[in-house]
Order: structure tokens, then C-alpha cells, then sequence
């Protein structure tokens, strides 16, 4: 049975933060995401960090400063996925407010794959640039990068992926994960690179006389691209991230935001004053990341980079058609990915009840017996190139193990995206396994949770093994045990509108989880709505509380023992309290 384990909780810590106005509730929570001072939780943008410490900033800074003066022609080029599109977006927008002239191009995944390829640079040189800008790529594009330079261009790099043994020769590169970069936060999203690549530029054009503020555009007016690109890229969210983050919801909130993203809120029905993290991660990031997918992620930069509201909106109406035609693939390569798996023994698809094909799933799952695999690795020539990502996430979040989905390509390889667990390091996993069979994977990159390769079809029972030997010696049983961590139980005080209303106004995603919690409840009353979800009322120390169960249409017994979360619910203008349940089984 799935663990449910209390997050650790310092007193110390919890003290600290009630002597400085927080709720109990509040500071227990904050406290037990390893916050230990008040001015940790300061999202105001005096916090944050300077950009003199990421390195090669202020000398990309003094080259783009430059190459606007002489008018050279820049060529950004992004990344198909939606902190590529942002990054992009933002580098268009800056760039072109300080007066460069600027144009971008995205590589059609099928086509041509991830990063500056060599054939990438060809497509690009047609349009005769003098310097092509990577956003969200380029620090594994050794090939592509001298193949720029053979032709004339230089290659300015900005990306957060982790680099390779060879950095590539280009004129400069922006990454905090690169070696000798003190920058203290190492978690930034492509956007977020490329935003302090714009802060050094405007501080170099400030220094040479020059009125940034003339030119049209305030770096804030960029903060809701780069919260939405940080969130959808599910990057870590420490202070600085959460500045970002934080700012950028207000400028949306505030209806500030650009026309693109208030278009894929109004498609989503989303209330923008009311729009959270979550909503930046479920709800717009998915349709901006649908266009990458399954078509061209060009559509979803010129949603962004419009300022007409007529066309963003006609734009995202289309976003939102290839998200719909995406969820339907993604439901089929489930379906088909977990009839494979029913027959691996120790992971317990079987006897899970109804529903337990859906991804969001929220009742008890068997844990892995110990002859279960320690990863999944699936291929199948059916499957759409643009959705294995998803299905990675899908199968590493239902059996708590590393998976990789395999698609075939259009050059006789097939092609992996990859997402891992907290206890495994996907792409140093990825890296161990090409030291040891040097000949195996042709092409890999990626960062601790996410990871893409290629490999040769008729590898594929090769790389299988390879991959689960480096994981069965990286991760212990404990590792891969299935666990739930919550905040513990709610005094019926703090089970209140206003505690609800105080988490939802915080940023919560990667590294800073939202809240669950966990107690036993009686249910009092249930009913199925909607046909798939079950409305229950629950009881607990003589107080009766509303709560949703979704994707659950049987009834449930008597007492339960219920992991949830608390969120608003508004009801012909008023709103109340709810409890959403995540997880239940039998009360003790």
C-alpha cells in the first residue's frame, strides 16, 4: 500500500515564522519546505538576484549592445517546447525594443530535432543573419555551432541545460549550469536566462548614454512570459525562480499580460484575475506546448509575440484544438503502454479498480514488489513523436519509476524522451550508460528529471538493459518505494476560506510543492456528478466540510483515511471551502 509520510516540520523554523505575523498554518507549511526566515518568502523584485554573477552576461550584454549599433541582423533560435516558445518570445520582444533587428526560427521536431544541428544552421543561414542566438538550447550543439562558424555567423548560446564533457565554440554562452559560473541559483528556465541576458543589456545600453525606457518597452512589461515558461518547464522553484514566478502572476492577474496569454486563458475558461501556478502549468503551458507537439511550435511564439488581441485569440483557438487532438493520442498511447506493462511482474496495473488507466489517479495503488523492474523503457511504432514526453511523465508518476517512451523517427532511429524520479539523475544515468556502451545512444541531453536521446531501432533490447543495470545499482528499494508526502492534519480552525484563500495566492510547483494534507474523515454523504467524479461530505471532530473526489464514480466506504488539499469553491457568487481528495484508503 502507498506510504503516506508527514513532512518534517522544525520548530525552530515554525517559531520563527509565527513571530513574524504567519498563520500557524502557515508557517508550519512554509517551515516544512526549508523555509527558515521570513525574507525567504520576499517576492518583491528588490530581492532579486543580480545578473553580475551569471557568467558571460555582461559580455554577451557589451556583444548584443554592439551588434545593435553596427545593425547586424540576429536570428533567435528556440526551443519546440513552451519554455522555448517564451524565451523566444521574450528574446524577440527585448531584443527588438532595444532596437535590433531581429527574427526568430523554431525547428519542427520531426524534421530536424532538438538544438542547433548542423542542418538547422543551413536553414537558418538562408535568411542571411549575422548572428544566431540560441534560447533553451545550445549548449550541446558542438556540431551545430562549428558548422556556424565554417559559415560566417556567430553563435551567442543561452540555456539551463546541463553541458557536456566538450562545450561548443561559440562566441558566448549565458548558462548558470556551465563550469565557473557563480550565478547562485542554478535553477533558472531558458526564459529566465535569456530575461537576465535582457537585464545586462539594458544595464550596457544605459552605460553608453542610451534611454532604455524610450524604446517602448519596461523588462517587467516581460515577467508573465517568463513566469509561464518557468512553471511549464517545471524547473525548481527556489527564491529567485519564485520572484519570477510571483511578478509575472501579478501582471497577469492585474490584466496586464500579453495578448497571447490572456487569449489561452479565455480559451481555457480560466478567470484571469484569479489565474494561479497551477493554471500556468496544467491549463496554458499544455496548449502552448501542443502546437510543438504535434505541429509547429511557430504558431505558439506568434500567439506570444502578437499584440493584437483578434489574432492571439484565432491563435490560441487553434492551440487549444491540437491540445484536444493531443489528450486523445496521449489516452491511446496509455492505454497501449500499460497493456504492455500488465504483464511485468511486481507492478500491479492489475486489480486497481475502475480507472486506474487514468493519469490522474486518486485510489490506494500496490506497491512495487521487489522483483519489479527499477525502470520502464517502452517502444512502440505507433506512437507519436510528440507526445512520448507526456507519456514518460505519465507512467514515471503511476509505477514511481524512471521511464522513457520511444518513437519511431524519420531516419531509421527512434527517439526517447525520458522522466525520473527524485532518487535518479536521468541524464547522468543516460551518461554512465553511454561510457559504458560507447556505440549505444547517438544522441542525448537533458537535466536531473527530464531527458531525450536517440537510438538505433534494432538497439532497443540493448539499451533496455543497459539502462535498467545503471538503475538497479542507483536506486535502492527505498528509492523506489511509492510514497505520498504531506503537511500533516488540519485543525478544524485552519480547514477555513481564509487558510484556503492564503494558499492559493502563494507560488507553489517543482521543489515547492502546494500543500496536501491528511486525516480520517466519515463520509456523510456521496453522490457521483458529472458521471466521473464523486461529491462528498465528510465529517471529522464534529465538523462537516464539502469535498470532490475526481475520476472516481464508485462509492466509498464508510470511513476513510484521505490525503487532500484545500482549494475555493464559488457557487453563484459565493464562495466556501473544499476539500479536493487526492488519495484515500480504508481508515485504520
Amino acid at each position: 500500500m502507498t506510504e503516506i509520510t508527514p513532512r518534517n516540520i522544525p520548530a525552530a523554523a515554525v517559531q520563527h515564522l509565527r513571530d513574524s505575523g504567519y498563520s500557524p498554518a502557515m508557517a508550519k507549511i512554509f517551515a516544512a519546505r526549508g523555509i527558515t526566515d521570513s525574507r525567504q518568502l520576499d517576492t518583491t523584485l528588490a530581492e532579486l538576484l543580480p545578473f553580475d554573477n551569471l557568467k558571460n552576461a555582461g559580455e554577451m550584454a557589451r556583444l548584443l549592445a554592439d551588434a545593435i549599433a553596427a545593425q547586424k541582423k540576429l536570428m533567435v533560435i528556440a526551443d519546440y517546447d513552451a519554455d522555448g516558445a517564451t524565451a523566444c518570445a521574450v528574446a524577440v520582444r527585448g531584443l527588438r525594443a532595444f532596437g535590433a533587428q531581429i527574427d526568430f526560427i523554431v525547428p519542427n521536431r520531426f524534421e530536424y530535432g532538438y538544438g542547433l544541428t548542423p542542418e538547422i544552421v543551413h536553414l537558418a543561414a538562408k535568411s542571411g543573419p549575422d548572428i544566431l542566438i540560441t534560447v533553451d538550447n545550445g549548449i550541446a550543439s558542438v556540431e551545430g555551432v562549428a558548422e556556424a562558424n565554417r559559415l560566417g555567423m556567430q553563435v551567442f548560446i543561452t540555456d539551463h541545460h546541463l553541458p557536456g564533457d566538450t562545450l561548443p565554440d561559440a562566441a558566448c554562452i549565458v548558462n548558470p549550469n556551465q563550469p565557473g559560473c557563480a550565478f547562485p541559483s542554478k535553477n533558472l528556465a531558458g526564459v529566465g536566462v535569456m530575461f537576465y541576458v535582457l537585464l545586462a543589456l539594458r544595464a550596457e545600453l544605459r552605460s553608453r548614454g542610451l534611454r532604455t525606457e524610450d524604446r517602448g518597452l519596461r523588462l517587467v512589461e516581460l515577467l508573465d512570459l517568463v513566469a509561464l515558461g518557468t512553471i511549464a518547464d517545471v524547473v525548481k522553484l527556489d527564491q529567485n525562480n519564485r520572484i519570477l514566478v510571483q511578478q509575472g502572476l501579478q501582471r497577469i492577474r492585474a490584466g496586464r499580460a500579453c495578448a497571447g496569454i490572456n487569449a489561452l486563458l479565455q480559451v481555457a475558461k480560466k478567470n484571469q484575475a484569479k489565474v494561479s501556478s497551477l493554471d500556468l502549468g496544467f491549463t496554458v503551458g499544455p496548449r502552448l506546448n501542443a502546437a510543438g507537439r504535434l505541429d509547429d511550435m511557430s504558431l505558439g511564439i506568434n500567439c506570444l509575440l502578437t499584440d493584437d488581441a483578434s489574432i492571439a485569440l484565432q491563435m490560441a483557438a487553434k492551440l487549444d484544438t491540437l491540445n484536444r487532438e493531443r489528450r486523445s493520442i496521449e489516452t491511446e498511447m496509455q492505454d497501449s503502454a500499460l497493456a504492455a506493462l500488465e504483464q511485468i511482474k511486481g507492478l500491479g496495473t492489475r486489480g486497481q479498480g475502475p480507472g486506474a488507466n487514468k493519469p490522474m489517479q486518486t485510489f490506494p495503488v500496490p506497491s512495487p514488489q521487489p522483483l519489479a523492474p527499477a525502470s520502464l523503457v517502452l517502444f512502440d511504432e505507433t506512437w507519436h513523436q510528440g507526445v512520448i514526453g507526456i507519456l514518460a511523465s505519465r507512467l514515471k508518476d503511476k509505477f514511481h519509476r524512471p521511464a522513457i517512451a520511444f518513437a519511431r523517427s524519420s531516419n531509421g532511429e527512434i527517439k526517447g524522451s525520458g522522466r525520473s524520479i527524485a532518487g535518479l539523475h536521468l541524464r547522468d544515468a543516460l551518461d554512465l550508460v553511454s561510457k559504458r556502451y560507447p556505440a549505444l545512444i547517438g544522441k542525448f541531453g537533458g537535466h536531473a528529471a527530464a531527458a531525450g536521446l536517440s537510438i538505433a531501432e534494432n538497439d532497443f533490447s540493448n539499451f533496455v538493459a543497459a539502462f535498467e543495470q545503471v538503475c538497479s545499482e542507483l536506486l535502492s528499494s527505498n528509492d523506489l518505494a511509492q510514497r505520498i508526502e504531506t503537511d500533516g492534519a488540519l485543525d478544524n480552525a485552519e480547514m477555513s476560506l481564509d487558510v484556503a484563500r492564503s494558499l492559493d495566492a502563494q507560488v507553489w510547483g517543482q521543489g515547492f510543492p502546494a500543500p496536501q494534507f491528511n486525516d480520517d474523515f466519515v463520509v456523510q454523504n456521496q453522490r457521483v456528478v458529472g458521471e466521473k467524479h464523486l461529491k462528498l461530505r465528510l465529517g471529522r471532530k464534529g465538523k462537516i466540510i464539502e469535498a470532490i473526489l475526481f475520476g472516481h464514480n464508485e462509492m466509498l466506504p464508510g470511513q476513510i483515511h484521505a490525503v487532500y488539499s484545500l482549494s475555493v469553491n464559488e457557487y453563484n457568487g459565493t464562495q466556501s471551502v473544499q476539500l479536493i481528495v487526492r488519495h484515500w484508503r480504508d481508515a485504520m
